[in-house]
């Protein structure tokens, strides 16, 4: 199967054009042309129609330190995505796997997230990934064609320098965890079972078209993270009960200077975001292939190298 990829060069895009290269023939699409990449400007129906797939992974990143104006978003993760979908619905090509995310729903729940769940996203990130999330789900799908909405949670394996990286750096310098007085539970993906259920979705043409939250089977609490860091590296792991009072300062100061964390760092590595993976279980009829401690593990293992 040939299949086209965007954001090829990126984290999820290098992961899984690795993971997919022994099966498949792929081609990545770039705002660049080199060897190995074609342009957008010549994305079209001829293009297209040579292939039976087309993975949009492209788009511009949630910025943690809040300097990108809303404009800049919808630029890229909508009015890109609503070029690249009408021209995957005037071609041939047969399977759109579009990667929007959790935040396109909710900056914070309270339960547990489900496709279910009314949208009510509150950054430029996520309404901008709503707005192609809206744009897709109001056309009309051609018989002949399959379109999948992802919405992953956090994201973390070998390469990436999110805040699993900076987990790592306490752990593997001894520094002492400081968020003891933390208790709570957050689901993370690993890239190797995200890319498992995109592979599954290219090959299954049972699997129906539709919203699919993913993440790995069961949250871990951030203690949990960290002593699962600590497992993989053989190092022992210092944890502090810091009051919430004086993290929140030292978060605080984060926001405005440079420092190791800032208050949305903190919220994300202690705070409750629980999302369930249960509908896209339900359409593949498979486990993923790895628990979330595997995957934590894998991670860790890469930052060693």
């Amino acid at each position: 199967m040939k299949l086209l990829i965007t954001g090829i060069t990126g984290f999820v895009g290098n992961n899984l054009s690795e993971y997919l290269k022994d099966d498949f023939s792929i081609q990545g699409v770039s705002r660049s042309t080199s060897d190995k990449l074609i342009s957008y400007d010549v994305l079209n129906k001829e293009v297209l129609n040579a292939n039976k797939a087309f993975i949009h992974l492209a788009g511009k990143a949630h910025d943690l330190k809040n300097t990108t104006n809303e404009k800049e978003y919808f630029d890229v993760n909508f009015e890109l995505t609503k070029q690249i979908f009408d021209k995957f619905l005037k071609s041939n090509c047969e399977v759109f796997v579009f990667m929007s995310s959790v935040k396109a729903v909710a900056d914070e729940i309270e339960t547990i997230l489900t496709e279910s769940q009314p949208p009510k996203p509150i950054t430029a990130y996520g309404k901008s990934k709503l707005a192609a999330e809206n744009y897709i789900l109001n056309k009309e799908i051609p018989s002949k064609k399959r379109v999948y909405i992802l919405r992953p949670c956090m994201i973390h394996g070998p390469n990436n320098k999110g805040n699993l990286n900076l987990l790592y750096n306490f752990v593997a310098k001894g520094i002492p965890y400081p968020f003891g007085n933390y208790e709570n539970s957050r689901s993370f993906l690993s890239v190797n079972n995200l890319c498992f259920v995109i592979k599954e979705l290219l090959e299954n043409k049972s699997i129906p078209s539709g919203v699919y939250n993913v993440a790995d089977d069961y949250p871990l609490s951030t203690k949990d993270l960290v002593l699962n860091i600590g497992k993989a590296i053989n190092k022992k792991v210092k944890i502090l009960n810091i009051p919430k009072f004086l993290l929140a300062i030292l978060g605080k100061v984060g926001d405005v200077l440079p420092f190791p964390i800032n208050s949305e760092k903190i919220h994300k590595l202690t705070g409750n975001y629980v999302v369930s993976n249960k509908k896209i279980k339900e359409v593949l009829k498979k486990n993923l292939p790895l628990s979330a401690e595997e995957g934590i593990h894998l991670t860790i293992k890469s930052f060693t190298k």
